[in-house]
C-alpha cells in the first residue's frame, strides 16, 4: 500500500502553477511507494482564511490510513492554523512546512491568517513537525522562521543557504526526511 501525501500549495495568482514543480520533485524524490494527492486550492478572498481551512480540512479527510502533511508558503502557515484550531481524526505521521509566514501584524487581511497564541500546545500530539527555510527567499524573509523557533520548540528546523522561495523546485531533502519517518 502507498504512503499518502498531501501537498497543500502556496497561494498568489500562480501558486498551484508554480508549486507543481515542487509536487512533482517531491513525488520523483519519494518514489512509487507515496502518492501524493495535489489538490487546486480555490481562493475566496471575502472569507479570512481566503475559504482554504475548510479546503485543506476536506482534503485531509479525502485520506485513508496514517498521511503525511506537506505545505509551501501561504499552505503551510494554514496548514498549521488548521492543525492547531480542528481536531484530526487520522494518524498524522509528519508535516512538513516549506517558507512557512508567520503572519504578525493590524492589517485587516491578515487577522484570519494569524494563529492562536497558544496554537502550539494544540497542535495533534506524536507528530513530527518540521521546518524548512531558505535564507535568501525573498517572498517569506528568514526571520520567519526563527519566530518559529521560539514557537514550536519540539519542531525540526532546516535551515537552508540558498534556494529562495521555491527551494530551485528541488525538494530531494523533505523526501528524504520524509523517507525517514
Amino acid at each position: 500500500m502507498k504512503k499518502k501525501v498531501l501537498f497543500i500549495q502556496g497561494g498568489g495568482n500562480d501558486g498551484y502553477e508554480a508549486d507543481a514543480k515542487l509536487a512533482a520533485s517531491l513525488q520523483e524524490a519519494l518514489g512509487k511507494d507515496y502518492e501524493i494527492s495535489y489538490p487546486r486550492m480555490q481562493t475566496d478572498e471575502a472569507l479570512p482564511d481566503f475559504g482554504w481551512l475548510k479546503q485543506i480540512g476536506n482534503e485531509i479527510g479525502k485520506l485513508s490510513g496514517d498521511v503525511i502533511l506537506v505545505a509551501h508558503s501561504l499552505g503551510a502557515s494554514l496548514l498549521l492554523k488548521y492543525l492547531a484550531e480542528n481536531k484530526v481524526s487520522k494518524k498524522i505521521v509528519g508535516v512538513f512546512l516549506v517558507s512557512t509566514p508567520f503572519w504578525i501584524g493590524k492589517e485587516d487581511w491578515k487577522q484570519g491568517l494569524k494563529l492562536r497564541d497558544d496554537f502550539a500546545e494544540r497542535l495533534p500530539e506524536n507528530t513530527q513537525i518540521l521546518l524548512y527555510h531558505c535564507r535568501d527567499d525573498e517572498e517569506v524573509p528568514f526571520d520567519n522562521l526563527t519566530a518559529y523557533t521560539h514557537k514550536l520548540p519540539a519542531a525540526t528546523f532546516r535551515e537552508i543557504e540558498s534556494g529562495g522561495h521555491q527551494l530551485d523546485n528541488h525538494i530531494g531533502l523533505i523526501a528524504k526526511d520524509i523517507k525517514n519517518l
